[in-house]
């Protein structure tokens, strides 16, 4: 998946349009995400809500993986821990593919505050696992 299918898919999911959400990367194992932190995405203590974290480390793996095996693929699972909270200017997440398989590729993800000035913070960290739903190529082996 290149740069532009990637923004494609992005553009087409609702909920991603529904939070503004922003592809800064995506290439060779890689992917980036980012978006504004606005008041209607906090909790009561004024943190950005774990929901929308989590959203966001799971559509940055999932990406990652498919700049390696192609746009057939879905999470089948991840886990995220959160270091601490959520504030700033804006939210950002950086994957990387750890190993890709014929049928499954293993990603992790650190998501980060910015502030205003440009300073980034951990806030969380994900691993997981998306699966391959469609090989490359439709399946065939001779790459046509």
């Amino acid at each position: 998946m290149d740069l532009e299918l990637a923004r494609k898919a992005l553009a087409e999911q609702p909920f991603s349009r529904l939070l503004g959400t922003r592809l800064t990367g995506c290439g060779d194992g890689t992917a980036s995400l980012g978006l504004d932190i606005r008041e209607d995405l906090l909790q009561q203590y004024g943190f950005v809500h774990g929901g929308v974290l989590s959203y966001l480390a799971d559509n940055t793996l999932t990406l990652a993986a498919a700049t390696v095996v192609g746009a057939g693929v879905i999470t089948s699972g991840f886990t995220i821990d959160y270091l601490r909270p959520a504030t700033g200017a804006v939210l950002r997440a950086d994957a990387q593919v750890v190993r890709a398989g014929r049928t499954r590729v293993v990603c992790r993800c650190d998501v980060t505050t910015v502030d205003g000035s440009g300073v980034r913070t951990l806030c969380a960290v994900a691993q997981g696992n998306v699966a391959v739903t469609e090989p490359p190529n439709g399946g065939r082996q001779d790459g046509s």
